[in-house]
């Protein structure tokens, strides 16, 4: 659950997008799924945020509540019911867990001593105290647990701990506290922990390291001021916020069952005997709340507790953590004003799989992988094929054949099992490979029939192998449908056809498509992605410009920026390293050529269909390029150290066409690609744009 204490950013994008695309494999499976989220809306950061901006908790609570509304919207999240933890619903579940929690002997009262900043007047919150871990070390930690090592730890066991608030070192005061005895559920959490499928092995021996010292209770209640529910029969003290927040999962679960009759109430779900498998997605630093806290809650409580928790790793941009003053902690609403979502949610699962690894959005692989797989391959198969149908063809299908274009789509037909499987299993990158691979072998088809030479003197033959391709189309629409569900969308509407799904494909045959029915009107799903769109997301600060010293403030200084100057006037610029052709004329930095001398040279769109690494060659990459001949060229070039065979199938590049042959490593050569840069990792295919393969740049 997003903390309603500012806008979510394109890290948190990546758990929503996760789940959606789980949440809609399942429906388009014929599941009986529903999809709960909400803002985590109580704590000390709220509370002080707000009243820097004039507003009650409430109303600035209730303006994040809106803005994450949209986002979720505007990103194709597709929840069933978005709700806010500061709610009656919440409030009524919180108190009837925490009297459950009372009457079962869980709840213990300890008089503790606290953190207590005495500028402040308040009790410090695990957030607004920093210090040394006691465990690492590591420095600027918050007093709950350690971003680094992972380590829980209460805050007075910081090392040199300060007020996050003022700076000021904080004073120990005592006050008494409620406590949940988790101590009390070692042997169930442990059992739990062992269970095939709850969560990830590698998260779950790390938390085996709590039970080495014994769990630890957990400390249930927070003095006021506060923001968040008070706790019934108790004097200023309030629900602490890991306790009510969970607990706002049941409670949007109640809202959505009064608002829609589709349940008597929550505990159709969440209640012992419901038959529900309850899945958790969150990131992998709250897995200890998670995975321990909060299914020991619910056992006490007499509720369901969660059967599988899915943890995800963190976003890095560029290579680094994400930073405001980098520019990288990009707000989702940034992102869309200037992007499709679709690009994101493709490039998310594409890089998606089952573990909590951490992963990067480069924008140059970004805008790479975007534009190779989904639009070029994908897009690109989809425009060549229904473009023809609705031109010359007149929008009408073929009937079934026997030939090359039925084995063509059995065989992808034949590789549904291994994407259900992967998505399945949460291995997008899996599912996203294999529907790529399926994209990439349809477009060598079309490459290899050239139905746009055989309409001429064959209509029908170019109709059947443009309607068999088109039915591999209906099939990518119904793979990506949980990925980008606005593209297939206008994917389905273009071919004229109902959607398909993944409960549809358990007994589909070919022909996949009524071949009775006109197509729809075609036109372009996604524009590429270009450079400078995607660079604008990432705002970077303003630098303020080096201040120069002044003279008569400090002469030693004037002194030395003097001998710099001298010596800076001394050096004479450093001069491009030049190397002239014969015949140059003097002065020149290269030599000259005429104007019929570069009109020797031919070049072309190339269109590359296939790429593959060159063995023993580092640098070297073997493309099959189509040039517009009717058959593909092998091209042999030394582009490896920047691009991956991945990145650039199905990209247009531009191509010598007229060169003489070379063998380069035993293969033959029929072309060069152009690129831009010194080299190296540092270059960029030159972008021809969505001309067709063969046409003359000039």
């Amino acid at each position: 659950m997003p903390y309603a204490n500012g806008p979510i950013h394109i890290g948190h994008v990546v758990e929503y997008v996760q789940t959606d695309i789980y949440v809609r494999f399942l429906r388009s499976c014929g599941k009986n799924v529903v999809y709960f989220c909400a803002d985590d809306t109580h704590g000390t950061p709220i509370e002080l945020n707000a009243a820097k901006q004039g507003l009650k908790p409430e109303e600035f609570v209730a303006r994040c509540y809106e803005l994450h509304r949209k986002d979720f919207a505007d990103f194709d999240i597709s929840v069933d019911y978005f709700h806010s933890t500061h709610s009656p619903e919440n409030r009524a579940y919180s108190e009837l867990i925490y009297g459950r929690l009372k009457e079962k002997g869980d709840i213990e009262r300890r008089d503790i001593e606290q953190t207590y900043c005495e500028k402040d007047k308040r009790f410090l919150p695990d957030r607004f105290i920093k210090g040394t871990c006691p465990n690492c070390k590591a420095k600027d930690q918050y007093g709950d647990s350690c971003e680094k090592c992972g380590k829980a730890y209460s805050p007075t066991d910081l090392i040199d701990p300060h007020c996050s608030l003022c700076g000021t070192p904080p004073v120990r005061k005592r006050s008494t506290h409620l406590f949940f005895k988790l101590s009390r559920h070692e042997a169930f959490l442990r059992e739990l922990l062992r269970r095939p499928g709850f969560l990830n092995q590698g998260l779950a021996t790390q938390l085996q390291g709590f039970f080495e010292k014994g769990l630890a209770d957990w400390d249930i209640s927070r003095d006021g001021p506060y923001f968040g529910f008070a706790i019934p029969g108790e004097t200023d003290k309030y629900f602490y916020v890991w306790l009510d927040a969970p607990i706002g999962y049941i409670a949007t679960t109640e809202k959505w069952a009064q608002e829609t009759g589709k349940a008597k109430s929550a505990l159709d779900y969440w209640g012992p005997d419901s038959n529900t498998r309850i899945v958790h997605f969150i990131g992998k630093d709250i897995v200890y709340f998670h995975a321990l806290f909060w299914p020991a809650v619910l056992k006490v409580a007499d509720l369901h507790g969660p059967d599988e928790v899915k943890a995800h790793g963190h976003l890095t941009v560029n290579g680094e953590k994400m930073s405001k003053t980098r520019g990288t902690l990009i707000p989702a609403r940034d992102y869309l004003d200037k992007l499709d979502p679709s690009y994101l949610r493709f490039f998310y699962a594409a890089c998606l799989g089952s573990g909590p690894e951490d992963f990067d959005l480069s924008l140059k692989d970004f805008r790479l992988r975007v534009n190779g797989e989904l639009v070029n391959n994908v897009g690109n198969l989809a425009n060549r094929a229904l473009t023809m149908l609705a031109g010359p063809l007149e929008k009408r299908l073929a009937p079934g054949s026997t030939g090359a274009g039925k084995a063509l789509v059995e065989a992808a037909l034949a590789r549904v099992p291994e994407v259900r499987e992967a998505f399945e299993k949460l291995e997008y990158r899996n599912a996203i490979k294999a529907i790529v691979e399926i994209s990439q072998t349809a477009n060598a088809f079309l490459q290899a029939q050239a139905p746009w030479a055989k309409v001429k003197t064959d209509a029908e033959g170019a109709r059947a192998d443009l309607s068999d391709a088109a039915d591999v189309v209906y099939l990518l629409g119904a793979l990506l449908a949980p990925v980008i569900p606005r593209v297939t969308d206008k994917l389905f509407a273009q071919l004229g056809a109902p959607p398909l799904t993944f409960a549809a494909l358990e007994t589909a045959r070919y022909p996949l498509l009524d071949r009775s029915r006109p197509i729809g009107t075609p036109e372009p799903l996604l524009p590429r992605l270009e450079e400078d769109r995607v660079n604008s997301i990432i705002t970077a600060p303003a630098v303020e410009p080096a201040k120069e010293a002044s003279p008569e403030a400090s002469p030693g200084a004037a002194k030395k920026g003097e001998k710099k100057a001298d010596k800076a006037a001394k050096k004479p610029a450093e001069a491009p390293v030049t190397q002239a052709s014969p015949g140059a004329g003097a002065g020149s930095g290269t030599g000259e050529i005429d104007y019929t001398d570069f009109a020797k040279v031919l070049l072309k769109v190339g269109h590359i269909l296939a790429c593959e690494r060159v063995p023993d060659a580092d640098r070297l990459l073997k493309l099959s390029v189509d040039v517009g001949e009717g058959t593909p060229r092998t091209i042999v070039s030394g582009i490896a150290e920047a691009y991956t065979p991945e990145q650039v199938t199905g990209r247009k590049v531009v191509v010598v066409t007229n060169l003489k042959p070379r063998k380069l490593k035993g293969i033959e050569s029929r072309g060069m690609l152009l690129t831009a840069g010194p080299g190296g990792k540092n270059l960029s295919l030159l972008d021809p744009g969505d001309l067709p393969p063969g046409s003359e740049v000039k």
